[in-house]
C-alpha cells in the first residue's frame, strides 16, 4: 500500500518567509522523489503574509504531475489567531485545505508541545483536566466553521503524560463533533520523532474514529523539504494493520475520498 499525499507541510518554517519560486520548488522535488502526487502548503497561519497565490499558481504551472494545494493551519494562538481567521474568510475561496490545530493551553506565551520547555506546563497538573482541556479546545476550532480536517488530534500526549482515565472516554464528546460536522482528521508520523514517539493519533483514537465514520488524511508535518513524506512506509505499513484502505484529499475545500 503507497501512501501519494502529504497533507501537512511547512515551507516558511516557524517565520515569514514569502513564497517565491526558490523557497517552494525543492518540496516538489522532494515529493516526486518520494513518489508523492499530492501535497498541501500548510503554513502555520501567523505567517499568513509570507503566501502568495499567484507563485503557487506558476508552481502548479510548472509542475503538472503533482497537485500542489494551497492551505494554512489555524490553530489557538490568542495572539495571532483572531487576524488569521480574518485572512482565512477573506482568502477562503482561493484555499483548498485547511487545517485546525491546538498549540496553546493556559500559557498564551508558549505552545505547550514547544520541546522541551513545553513540558514544565504539565508538571504537578490533573493530567486528566488537562485532557479534557486540550480536547475542548479542539472542538472550538471545529466549530469556527473554518477548517476542514484536525492536525495532530491527541497532541497533548507529546511529552508522554497519559491520563488516568481511558483517553477514548476523554476523546469521545470531540470525535462525536468532528464526526457530526463531516471533517476529517489526519494520520501523523510526526508523533514518531517527538519525546511521545507514537503516531498522532493512537491506535485507540483511530478505531474509535472509524467507528465514527470519520476519514483520514496522510501527513508528516514537515518543517523542511528533507522531512516530506517521512516515515510514510511505517505508516503505510500500520494503516494496512488497522484497515485503512483509503485517505482524503481535498480541491477548493471539497473532501474527496481515493482507494490506496
Amino acid at each position: 500500500m503507497r501512501l501519494f499525499s502529504d497533507y501537512h507541510t511547512h515551507p516558511q518554517g516557524h517565520r515569514v518567509q514569502p513564497y517565491t519560486q526558490a523557497l517552494l520548488q525543492p518540496w516538489v522535488e522532494s515529493a516526486r522523489a518520494r513518489g508523492l502526487s499530492d501535497i498541501a502548503f500548510t503554513d502555520h497561519d501567523r505567517y499568513h503574509a509570507g503566501i502568495d497565490f499567484d507563485q503557487l499558481a506558476r508552481l502548479r504551472d510548472a509542475n503538472g504531475d503533482v497537485r500542489i494545494r494551497a492551505g494554512i493551519e489555524l490553530d489557538n494562538d490568542p495572539v495571532h489567531s483572531p487576524a488569521s481567521r480574518r485572512w482565512i474568510e477573506k482568502h477562503w475561496d482561493q484555499l483548498d485545505f485547511v487545517l485546525g490545530s491546538v498549540h496553546f493551553l493556559h500559557r498564551a506565551d508558549q505552545m505547550f508541545d514547544s520541546v522541551p520547555e513545553g513540558a514544565e506546563q504539565f508538571a504537578g497538573r490533573d493530567i486528566d483536566a488537562l485532557y479534557e482541556d486540550y480536547f475542548r479546545r479542539v472542538r472550538e476550532i471545529a466549530a469556527t466553521g473554518l477548517v476542514d480536517c484536525l492536525a495532530h488530534i491527541d497532541l497533548v500526549k507529546i511529552h508522554g503524560d497519559r491520563p488516568n482515565s481511558d483517553v477514548r472516554s476523554l476523546a469521545d464528546e470531540t470525535l462525536e463533533f468532528v464526526a457530526a460536522r463531516g471533517l476529517t482528521i489526519e494520520l501523523s508520523t510526526a508523533g514518531w520523532r517527538k519525546p511521545v514517539g507514537e503516531l498522532y493519533p493512537s491506535d485507540d483514537l483511530i478505531v474509535l474514529a472509524q467507528n465514527k465514520g470519520i476519514a483520514f488524511t496522510t501527513a508528516s508535518d514537515a518543517h523542511s523539504h528533507a522531512q516530506l513524506g517521512e516515515n510514510y512506509e511505517r505508516l503505510s505499513h500500520k494503516m494496512k494493520e488497522l484497515g485503512i484502505t483509503d485517505v482524503c484529499v481535498f480541491e477548493e475545500h471539497q473532501q474527496q475520498s481515493r482507494a490506496l
